[in-house]
């Protein structure tokens, strides 16, 4: 029963990801990204891709003929990567990693992005979660603060925002951010 309610969810997102195609163009920058239940991560250009089948297994079928087989128990999820406009859009796999932020009062303290989406962080209550939205990443964390990491000019910075406040609001301290292994983990 399992199996069969993963490959109705896959088959749904293979539908998303033709709908995406036809609403975008295929002529511009994607790409789909597979996550696997351990945390690993594949990306493929979606230029590079003519389909995703979904019977035993996940099988992206390439436009030039070549196929690559995943088996759907190790498939935790897909996504896609749309391209930006002007502005560089970075996704998941930009801010993996373990950060040095400031703390707004002159000290630092380090944030972790995991890939399956839980944040930890070094003070305060240590557990969140974070997404990706239009191009910077979001932090939910579990104490009611809510952090923004972005690329800001050639470096990054994190925008804290105190409990009560959300991401649209002003921000409680502005610090620097810097990414201490800039590889995704």
């Amino acid at each position: 029963m399992r199996n069969q309610s993963r490959m109705w969810v896959l088959g749904i997102v293979g539908l998303l990801l033709a709908a995406s195609v036809v609403t975008y163009g295929s002529d511009q920058k994607k790409s789909v990204i597979l996550i696997f239940a351990d945390g690993r991560q594949q990306t493929f250009a979606l230029t590079d891709v003519s389909r995703i089948e979904f019977k035993d297994a996940a099988i992206i079928v390439f436009k030039d003929g070549r196929q690559k087989t995943f088996s759907l128990s190790e498939v935790a999820r897909i996504e896609f990567e749309p391209a930006g406009s002007n502005e560089p859009q970075f996704g998941r796999n930009h801010y993996l990693g373990k950060w040095e932020v400031g703390d707004g009062a002159g000290s630092h303290f380090f944030i972790t992005l995991e890939a399956d989406g839980n944040a930890r962080k070094t003070i305060g209550a240590n557990h969140g979660t974070w997404t990706v939205v239009n191009g910077e990443a979001r932090i939910s964390w579990d104490d009611g603060w809510h952090d923004a990491i972005r690329k800001a000019g050639s470096k990054h910075e994190k925008v804290a925002f105190e409990p009560g406040r959300s991401f649209t609001d002003e921000p409680s301290n502005v610090t620097s951010a810097k990414n201490t292994n800039p590889q995704p983990i």
